[in-house]
């Protein structure tokens, strides 16, 4: 009993995280070992990266470039930023923030990528124009199966790419907000008071985040069967993945580290022990998903055939058509 209070007033539990070289002395052999290959896990990440884009410029149209490097590299930059939080911990706050608003453009340029799979807007809207849209969807409203149907044009392609655009733009906009706070000691994540400014930027952006995945989510169910042969279930799955590990993974670990579920372990306080585990876990799983994403994306980028522009039966499934006025 006395060795867990003595543990638990330890000073070295409840001051600032270490700076890089104190986490260098206290390394012992198992510690060396595991950092020099979570290390090794996200420079390959980003040599993979690299060698992905050099293809991409190589083999894939022009309008397509910049939206597959974008989505490509989700993976690799969480890797090398958390390599990066992992060796220096007072700089997660800045690395965690920084993939974050990566992923967060992501989302956006998934969505775009899904539709000039396709052909683009006038090709979406030539192939979807005899439909109407299916909206009871997650994450917003897969318990609404009662919600009517919404007709395909121009307008209502608007509003989704719009729902997804705000939170590539309101993210970097609370994440700028954060720092500054941080830096004017207004802003910490532990801090769950009602005067805080972590518990009000924290859940507006948790909306936020909902608002932009659900026209990817109408968009996905409407060209499921369409981009069947792009891979698009595959490639939607490890978009999924990289979100649920990033914000839902990493969110747990570290709630757990603040209510002191995950004890301290000198140089660390309970709370950047957690960071830490967070860190080092998303290396790992950032490095196979980096992996995985170079297999499906790695292919000759043909136009789409004539007969794919005729949904067949499990489509209708997705839309409904729009009944013709006689």
């Amino acid at each position: 009993m006395n060795n867990v209070t003595n543990r638990s007033a330890d000073l070295s539990c409840s001051r600032e995280p270490p700076v890089a070289i104190e986490i260098i002395r206290h390394l012992n052999v198992f510690d060396i070992i595991l950092y020099s290959i979570l290390t090794f896990m996200a420079a390959i990440s980003i040599l993979v990266f690299i060698e992905e884009c050099v293809y991409i410029y190589r083999k894939v149209p022009a309008h397509k470039k910049s939206l597959i490097i974008w989505v490509n590299g989700a993976a690799p930059v969480i890797s090398s930023m958390s390599c990066l939080g992992m060796w220096i911990p007072r700089a997660v706050i800045f690395t965690d923030m920084t993939s974050a608003c990566y992923f967060a453009v992501v989302v956006f340029k998934f969505l775009i990528m899904m539709l000039e799979e396709v052909g683009g807007d006038e090709a979406f809207l030539m192939r979807a124009g005899k439909h109407k849209l299916r909206i009871s969807t997650g994450p917003c409203c897969c318990c609404c199966p009662c919600l009517p149907h919404v007709a395909i044009t121009r307008r209502t392609l608007f509003l989704l790419k719009l729902g997804s655009f705000q939170f590539a733009l309101l993210k970097i906009v609370f994440t700028i907000l954060s720092i500054v706070l941080w830096y004017n000691k207004n802003f910490d994540v532990a801090d769950t008071s009602i005067t805080g400014a972590s518990i009000w930027i924290g859940p507006f952006v948790g909306i936020l985040t909902i608002i932009a995945l659900w026209p990817v989510a109408i968009v996905f169910i409407h060209l499921r069967t369409t981009l069947q042969t792009r891979k698009i279930v595959p490639k939607y799955a490890l978009y999924q993945l990289v979100l649920i590990l990033s914000q839902l993974q990493s969110a747990i670990i570290n709630t757990l580290a603040m209510s002191g579920t995950i004890s301290c372990s000198p140089p660390f306080s309970s709370q950047y022990r957690g960071y830490m585990l967070s860190q080092q876990l998303l290396i790992l799983e950032m490095f196979i998903i980096t992996l995985v994403t170079r297999m499906l994306y790695r292919r000759q980028y043909d136009p789409l055939p004539i007969e794919e522009e005729v949904p067949d039966d499990n489509e209708n499934t997705k839309m409904v058509a729009i009944p013709s006025s006689a």
